[in-house]
């Protein structure tokens, strides 16, 4: 069992907005809660009043009763003469069904609006020639707290692309699905970072924008503001906030149901892990896509998952239990093992509250290195730009503690926690 210094412990506390606890959700904790779309039906409509709007949002666009953003705001333009045009879809489509690159656009079979897919060989903003006849564009898009999530990059290209239109944009929030509570883990390096618009010779970085940690702690909404007044677009950005949530707050405390915001994030708890492993899609692991339990799972045909499971066992990570197993994946959308069963290694959460996700994913990336170093392979920028920071890896893999490593980012994490504390809508 590892011990923190002394000065690692103080900024870790100073780096948590609130005190560990492993105690379970309170019962009706919560239930007030109503997302940024009911706030904006309900007292916010002046935003788009008398104008032709544009959405942007997918299957993760619904309000507490899981009634779609799209129905709601197509019915509810007309009451303020407003008229809602078009529907803008970020990467998975705009019923987040689809797990590859060229998304095609369509229409909506509902309401029968044009669908244009903002999601090619990559992210993409929403092109200019698109956007004419449309006076101000409403966002409506989940983010995972995690900074690996492309539909922040979408959310911040369509904020550039209003912004340098004079266009006006509305972000209807959402709570953070892993809380507002804790952000942890390595900053992207900033020479890693891109957040400018994918341009010919010059690809996108929608999943790698901004230097901040790896689970970041904030809410779109948040991340908008922070983004807008970092990159100095000068938008005419409104966020309606989320009523009734608080920083301490997990997704599954609030009536808001969970859709799954990707094909490969079935439940809260792939969600939760996903910081652990998203780094591994840059690697010849799987990381549990084809199965029901993406992100909670990883494995290979050279692992000895008892060896690696009792390695990490042996690490006394708080909150996390890792169990041998064997999994199968069935047409997964990286390729990696389709139809092999393979020998893994499950990561069960004991209390969430505890679990130190980042310190987990660099705990994984030391115990392979040390026990399969001649078999493990990673795609270094594939897995840098994820993680963060390639002088991790090298240490990772060189046999540094992962405990030190992460230690190391904790003064980091404070400071960056002091530069957003502007752009924070909720205690």
């Amino acid at each position: 069992m590892r011990t923190f210094p002394r000065l690692a412990l103080l900024l870790w506390l100073a780096a948590c907005s609130r005190p560990v606890t492993s105690a379970p959700a309170q019962a009706g904790r919560g239930s007030d809660v109503r997302p940024g779309v009911t706030v904006f039906l309900r007292d916010s409509l002046s935003l788009i009043r008398g104008l032709r709007v544009g959405l942007i949002t997918n299957q993760t666009g619904v309000d507490e009763n899981g009634r779609s953003t799209v129905d709601l705001l197509h019915a509810a333009a007309p009451t303020v003469r407003a008229e809602l045009v078009a529907l803008f879809s970020p990467e998975h489509g705009i019923r987040g069904t689809e797990d590859r690159q060229f998304v095609e656009s369509g229409r909506d079979t509902r309401t029968g609006l044009p669908v244009h897919s903002l999601y090619t060989s990559a992210a993409i903003p929403p092109p200019d020639s698109l956007l004419a006849g449309i006076e101000v564009l409403v966002i409506d898009l989940f983010d995972i707290g995690t900074r690996t999530w492309t539909y922040v990059g979408t959310t911040l290209y369509a904020i550039r692309a209003a912004a340098r239109l004079g266009m006006r944009v509305v972000v209807l929030d959402r709570p953070n699905p892993l809380t507002g509570a804790r952000a942890e883990g390595p900053l992207l390096d900033s020479v890693l970072a891109n957040p400018l618009d994918p341009a010919p010779g010059r690809p996108g970085r929608a999943y790698a924008l901004y230097p901040m940690p790896l689970r970041h702690g904030l809410t779109m909404g948040e991340l908008a503001r922070w983004l807008d007044a970092e990159l100095a677009l000068g938008a005419d950005l409104h966020v309606v906030g989320v009523q009734g949530w608080t920083r301490s707050m997990w997704w599954d405390e609030t009536p808001i149901p969970w859709v799954r915001p990707s094909p490969n994030i079935p439940t809260l708890t792939s969600a939760l892990l996903y910081p652990a492993l998203v780094a591994f899609e840059g690697s010849n692991v799987s990381v549990g896509r084809g199965t029901d339990a993406a992100f909670t799972r990883f494995g290979a045909p050279w692992l000895d998952a008892k060896a690696v499971a009792e390695a990490l066992e042996d690490r006394g990570l708080a909150g996390v239990r890792f169990v041998a197993e064997h999994f199968t994946p069935d047409r997964p959308g990286d390729n990696k093992y389709p139809g092999r069963r393979l020998p893994g290694v499950r990561m069960d959460v004991l209390d969430r509250d505890r679990l130190q996700v980042a310190r987990v994913g660099a705990a994984i990336l030391g115990v392979l290195g040390q026990t399969h170093g001649d078999s493990l392979r990673l795609t270094d920028a594939s897995f840098d730009l994820r993680w963060g920071a390639p002088a991790d890896r090298v240490r990772l893999l060189a046999g540094d503690d992962p405990d030190a490593v992460i230690d190391r980012w904790l003064g980091e994490v404070v400071r960056w926690q002091q530069r957003v504390r502007p752009y924070l809508l909720y205690r």
